[in-house]
């Protein structure tokens, strides 16, 4: 089961990273995810753990997406402390679309970094042909802020609800140049979701009223916080279809002065394995995080 690296000269200089992986699809969805706009930066910070890549916009919004090494069917890793370089989003998702074309070998090897401190991408496993691409790197941008979670109280303010149904309702609250209010209330137990522009529209998810909306709870004291849809609305944009056809779940968090956090899972299976192994091998599951600031004072907490 052991492949070869291929590339050439083999020094005593060995790459920080050789790893496979035996679905490029999957891996094509988690990144896609955080893929909210054409021309996009990314950071990627590599460990022993496996790979974190990083995006953000404006100082408001930032996702990361945890590949962890379990994914990988080989994770052979061999820097000191954890090497972080800069890449286009965009470049990086169009190679390994090439890669998980129908025909094309399913398992790729990524090395990083080549002769020139590139990220290397080759199929392995095929006789007949084989893909191979470069994709130049760079020295990364210093993230512009800290995206440190911390609680807003003593219990967290949370909710969980179906991905598919919260991309539904940020969808409808569609007022171009508009924020959003989001409400997390006790009594009753709600979750609020307001939109204003041209109008007033609102959406709200009760919690004992139908537990097909809320899935989970948790809240000991009104909260109120407003955010600008189009940051909202990256969360959850580019949705892979594997997330909505599984009918996945997201958890909303709210924390101190107001810093939201939305958490996605997308499956990283092969297709034949997807249907009766994605719930029970967490392994194979890549974790999607964003983070989204708050307007300037717009934080209301009420006991």
């Amino acid at each position: 089961m052991s492949a070869s690296t291929g590339g050439g000269d083999d020094d005593d200089d060995s790459p920080d990273l050789v790893c496979q992986l035996d679905c490029v699809q999957g891996m094509v969805d988690a990144l896609s995810s955080v893929r909210w706009k054409r021309h996009q930066d990314a950071v990627i910070e590599l460990s022993e753990h496996g790979i974190v890549l990083i995006v953000e916009e404006s100082g408001c919004l930032q996702a990361k997406v945890y590949l962890k090494r379990e994914l990988f069917i080989s994770y052979n890793y061999s820097a000191e402390g954890r090497p972080r370089f800069g890449l286009s989003l965009g470049l990086l998702v169009d190679c390994l679309n090439i890669f998980s074309a129908p025909g094309n070998t399913s398992v790729i090897e990524i090395q990083y970094p080549g002769p020139d401190m590139q990220l290397l991408l080759k199929s392995v496993g095929s006789p007949d042909s084989c893909l191979y691409a470069e994709i130049r790197t760079r020295i990364p941008d210093t993230i512009s802020w800290d995206y440190h979670f911390e609680q807003a109280g003593n219990i967290p303010l949370t909710f969980t609800v179906k991905s598919a149904i919260l991309k539904e309702a940020i969808d409808d609250l569609d007022w171009p140049g508009s924020s959003i209010q989001i409400i997390l209330q006790p009594d009753p137990p709600m979750v609020t979701f307001r939109g204003e522009g041209h109008g007033d529209l609102q959406i709200e998810f009760p919690y004992y009223a139908n537990t097909d909306l809320l899935i989970a709870f948790q809240c000991d004291h009104h909260i109120s916080s407003r955010y600008k849809y189009k940051f909202l609305r990256a969360t959850t944009s580019n949705f892979p279809s594997c997330v909505l056809k599984e009918n996945r779940s997201s958890k909303v968090t709210i924390g101190r002065g107001g810093m939201l956090k939305i958490q996605h899972l997308v499956s990283v299976a092969k297709p034949a394995t997807l249907n009766h192994y994605a719930d029970a091998q967490p392994s194979r599951i890549a974790y999607i995080e964003f983070f989204v600031k708050p307007e300037e004072g717009e934080s209301h907490s009420y006991d």
